[in-house]
């Protein structure tokens, strides 16, 4: 099929043993140029003439000039033209037969090129294993070679890694020439993964082959260079790569190139053509050379972006949750997907932070950038964010601090965020903004509402201040974060996105009737919203449906901080118990809340609060002043205190302590009674 440079042996036959060949395999040469007569050997390459075949006449040279054979014929004729001087007409073609072997040879280095150029550009082109190795087929199979197989390391080495045990090959890829043509007389389109190879080779190739140390297989592959099959090396090396029953085609017909990449070889290629078609020839083996080259190179960078790509996809999502909490009169629902395989890695998160006073924080936020650095920024700004609202900062705050982290980290680390803390007992929401989509609220009644949320300018930024707005919560309604990959893309802007999850938020609460639609199914149905293109970038998807808590689930009080403090805490909390009728709780709780307001008393300055929560469970809150956070030990047998936390270490059913902007707050839980649940 190629036209190869001459050979010092094909000038013997030039003068006088001729064999044209016009017209052989047309329509399957890869490199013919315009008006070739499709010769296997280029354009009217002259070929050894087999036994009984007459001899075709050399052309006879124009002029009278005589044929010289050799390559050299060309030297005296043009000395004769030097020698005339400049009004000597430039000869055009002194031997007619050697010039159109030179052309041929030239116009088949050309195509050569051209052929390796287009070849590496298509491998090149792929970003995954599998890309690559299909690029290779389909740029080789018809134009190179009739059949392909390609092996690879199974496992493939990443970077410095160095393997342990048996090298192994497995079949990656196969594919070969279709045999029957379409209606239109062209050739089929390129058959699956695994065509059957029969007309180009006998037998089955083996799925996985063990390369045995020193064996033909490992001495081949540790040298690289192609090789022929019917060469000796290739021939003991065969059988063991594709397994000892395949039959190949005899003579130059087979190219076995051993794939390596930067530091090792990770696996092999065989290029076949059928014994019907013209063999390979010597420079074909530079050709599979360069494609093995790019190959394997393709190959060791699409495992190393895969791997740091799975590595920046596991970062990010062990920062996040794993589950949401649940905290009292919210419930929770998320969805984050990644995006698409062309930037997998991105730096979106979500939180929802249980806070004091059964309040909760619902964060959102967005790093900008697609990379490993992206995911490990996020996480230490998601963990900033823990730590902050931990410490019950105002929403506006929290996003001050994390402002200046995020300039401590570096000063092009942008991020966006959503900060809001929601209020069950006050059915209200603080909410503030760095930079990143409004929220919208689905009300009960299935209206859904963007929320007037100042923009704020993005984390990163430095110098700005950020404002904080207080917003109603009614019971039933929803809200809704998310990040910027929902609502934008590179078919539609920001606010076109969010007009478009409104109007999903509302055709979804229509389905439903006077009934909020379940979580769950509403996240789905507003990540159903993304388009074909719309795959850009990560989402982060966070949705909180507000129950509240009931004025007549709460009991409040101010207590001043004296001696008769705890027994009037006592009295207050058996008071509640009995209007809710959980009069089963009165001897634990009013055991708890003694210890815990005497030690709140202790040391107060100012009035302490004692609030009850009667939700799924009974939750008891008493604040004071002190900042310090009361810890748990083992109290010895001649101490006179230090075991009021211990006992309610084991009667509560949890507990905890949380400091604040004013003091802290120490917070115990006790399981329902059966049919105590209001």
């Amino acid at each position: 099929m190629s036209p190869a440079a001459p050979r010092g042996d094909d000038s013997a036959h030039t003068a006088d043993n001729r064999c044209e060949e016009p017209g052989a395999d047309a329509g399957g040469t890869p490199w013919q140029g315009p008006g070739d007569g499709g010769t296997a050997g280029g354009v009217g390459r002259p070929r050894p003439c087999p036994e009984g075949t007459p001899a075709v006449p050399p052309p006879a040279a124009p002029h009278g000039v005589p044929v010289e054979s050799g390559a050299r014929g060309e030297q005296p004729a043009r000395a004769s033209e030097q020698a005339a001087g400049p009004a000597a007409p430039p000869a055009r073609s002194a031997h007619p037969a050697e010039s159109s072997e030179v052309l041929a040879a030239r116009q088949a280095g050309g195509d050569r090129l051209r052929f390796i150029g287009a070849a590496t550009r298509r491998i090149a082109r792929g970003i995954d294993l599998d890309e690559i190795v299909l690029g290779l087929c389909r740029a080789t199979v018809p134009t190179f070679a009739d059949a392909i197989l390609v092996y690879l390391r199974d496992p493939l080495p990443v970077g410095d890694e160095r393997p342990t045990g048996p090298v192994v090959l497995r079949l990656r890829r196969t594919d070969r020439i279709p045999e029957e043509p379409d209606t239109n007389g062209g050739r089929l389109p390129m058959l699956p993964a695994q065509p059957d190879l029969s007309p180009a080779m006998g037998g089955s190739a083996a799925e996985l082959s063990e390369v045995l140390p020193g064996g033909p297989l490992a001495e081949v592959l540790r040298g690289v260079r192609p090789l022929f099959g019917e060469v000796q090396a290739a021939r003991a090396a065969l059988p063991e790569l594709l397994g000892p029953l395949t039959q190949l085609p005899a003579g130059h017909r087979v190219i076995l190139a051993p794939l390596r990449g930067r530091r090792r070889v990770i696996g092999a290629a065989v290029f076949l053509r059928r014994p019907d078609r013209p063999a390979f020839e010597a420079d074909d083996l530079l050709v599979a050379a360069q494609l093995a080259t790019h190959t394997a190179l393709g190959v060791d960078k699409a495992v190393l972006y895969g791997r740091e790509a799975y590595i920046a996809d596991a970062l990010q999502r062990t920062m996040l949750p794993d589950s949401l909490p649940q905290p009292t009169g919210v419930r929770l629902a998320s969805r984050y997907l990644p995006a698409a395989e062309t930037a997998r890695v991105g730096g979106d998160w979500y939180d929802a932070i249980p806070l004091p006073g059964s309040r909760v924080a619902l964060v959102v936020g967005d790093v900008m950038g697609h990379s490993m650095t992206s995911a490990a920024i996020m996480g230490q700004l998601r963990t900033t964010a823990q730590t902050l609202a931990g410490l019950d900062l105002p929403p506006q705050e929290v996003l001050h601090h994390l402002d200046e982290q995020a300039q401590r980290l570096g000063s092009d680390r942008m991020a966006t965020c959503l900060y809001a803390v929601y209020d069950p007992v006050a059915h209200r929401i603080m909410v503030a903004n760095a930079g990143h989509p409004p929220p919208v609220m689905l009300h009960r009644g299935g209206r859904a509402e963007v929320l007037n949320v100042p923009p704020g300018a993005p984390i990163g930024v430095g110098g700005v201040d950020f404002e904080a707005v207080e917003l109603d919560a009614p019971a039933g309604a929803t809200l809704v974060l998310y990040t910027d990959g929902l609502v934008e893309s590179r078919i539609r802007d920001v606010w076109t996105g969010i007009e478009q999850l409104r109007e999903r938020l509302t055709e979804t609460a229509r389905l439903t009737g006077p009934n909020p639609p379940p979580l769950e199914p509403l996240c789905d149905e507003v990540l159903d919203m993304l388009g074909p293109g719309d795959r850009d970038d990560d989402i982060a998807l966070l949705a909180a449906r507000f129950d509240g808590i009931a004025p007549s689930d709460v009991a409040y009080w101010y207590l001043d901080p004296k001696a008769q403090t705890a027994g009037q805490a006592r009295r207050l909390a058996r008071r509640a118990l009995s209007r809710w009728g959980l009069e089963e709780l009165t001897d634990q709780l009013e055991l708890l809340v003694s210890e815990v307001v005497t030690n709140a008393v202790r040391y107060a300055e100012r009035p302490i609060t004692l609030r009850l929560l009667r939700t799924d469970v009974l939750r008891c809150e008493v604040g004071d002043d002190v900042p310090q956070l009361p810890r748990l030990r083992q109290a010895r047998p001649s101490d006179e205190g230090g075991r009021g936390l211990y006992l309610v270490n084991r009667m509560a059913r949890r507990w905890g302590a949380t400091r604040l902007s004013t003091g802290k707050v120490v917070w115990f839980e006790l399981s329902m009674p059966f049919g105590g649940t209001p």
